[in-house]
């Protein structure tokens, strides 16, 4: 018996009303559940988007709040130069 003999029987019969509604109610649900995982994803992608934007923004407020320590000192310094100049 050639492969083509085994084959062509197991094609012949018919599929069960029954099992043609499962492999279709499976496929749909797989995508369905596809589509939400995606809907999921993409959310997720816009809020890390968003959180990258804030994260820039902390980023370029704590480089200014440096910026200005640093003058804040160089201002205390003067000023206590100042003071002890006019202490002597």
């Amino acid at each position: 018996m050639t492969l083509a003999e085994y084959i062509q029987p197991a094609l012949d019969r018919k599929l069960p009303a029954a099992l043609v509604a499962a492999f279709l109610l499976q496929t749909a649900g797989a995508l369905f559940w596809a589509g939400s995982a995606s809907e999921r994803i993409t959310v997720l992608e816009r809020t890390v988007a968003s959180d990258q934007d804030a994260i820039a923004r902390v980023a370029v407020l704590e480089e200014e709040v440096r910026a200005m320590k640093e003058t804040l000192d160089r201002i205390e310094t003067k000023l206590d130069r100042a003071d002890a100049a006019r202490s002597e």
